[in-house]
């Protein structure tokens, strides 16, 4: 068997997000749909991980196996071909039989842009954060320290995850202001339903009313989605890159 693996970029807003659904348009369908179209046979799309609804992607990766080996230059032009323009295959590489795209996934990146000032070319790429009040990038990566490490996110999940195992690894995480975009960057081993856009959230929230890191303490320490903070628009969230 031979078994491709996939580096895709989308733009999210048009799609219900990446896994397939039923009466839904995703990501996934469109390309194992576009997939099916050039080989003439069923495919098993297998992607790194969810995304929700209007969240984009830099770096997702997906893989499927096949009986007969593929051009791949002329793959990968047939599936650009096909797919709409907000859906891109940026690389196609064949990969060992066993590679599986999301169990050997050894860490997922994630960037959230914030916008603070109204520009029409950010809003389908970002948070518009309408304030008076300037963010302190020192004060929001002093919150952020609080993430690092082992830790159970229950109280960052959305309250009806099925997932059970609630814990998480997070290696690094940041902000930085970069000519008036404000840019967060998280990496964890993997991520729950929801779970970046939640501590975005509380960290402004934070933020905002001047709390400091025992603030996320204690949310952590309740197990209760509804301690954190709301949950940021999903147009400023990207996933960047998966590690293998």
């Amino acid at each position: 068997m031979f078994n491709y693996k996939l580096t895709i970029q989308y733009k999210g807003t048009n799609y219900s997000g990446w896994q397939i659904q039923e009466n839904a348009d995703t990501v996934q369908h469109r390309i194992k749909s576009a997939c099916e179209t050039i080989l003439r046979y069923d495919v098993n799309l297998i992607g790194s991980g969810r995304t929700d609804a209007g969240v984009h992607a830099l770096g997702q990766v997906a893989n499927f196996k096949c009986e007969n080996e593929i051009d791949i230059p002329s793959f990968q032009h047939s599936l650009n071909s096909i797919l709409p323009f907000d859906i891109s295959v940026s690389s196609v590489e064949l990969v060992h039989e066993n590679f599986h795209s999301r169990f050997d996934a050894k860490r997922r990146s994630y960037l959230y842009f914030i916008s603070t000032k109204k520009s029409p070319f950010y809003k389908d790429y970002s948070y518009y954060y309408r304030s008076r009040t300037e963010l302190n990038i020192g004060d929001l990566n002093l919150l952020s320290k609080e993430f690092i490490g082992k830790h159970d996110f229950t109280s960052f999940a959305k309250a009806n995850s099925e997932t059970e195992n609630k814990v998480c690894t997070v290696f690094d995480i940041g902000w930085r202001n970069v000519k008036g975009i404000v840019l967060f960057k998280i990496e964890a081993d993997r991520f729950l339903h929801g779970m970046v856009r939640a501590i975005v959230g509380t960290i402004l929230t934070a933020a905002e009313n001047s709390f400091d890191e025992n603030y996320i303490i204690n949310i952590f320490e309740k197990h209760n989605r509804s301690e954190a903070g709301r949950t940021v628009p999903s147009e400023g969230l990207f996933l960047y890159k998966v590690r293998y």
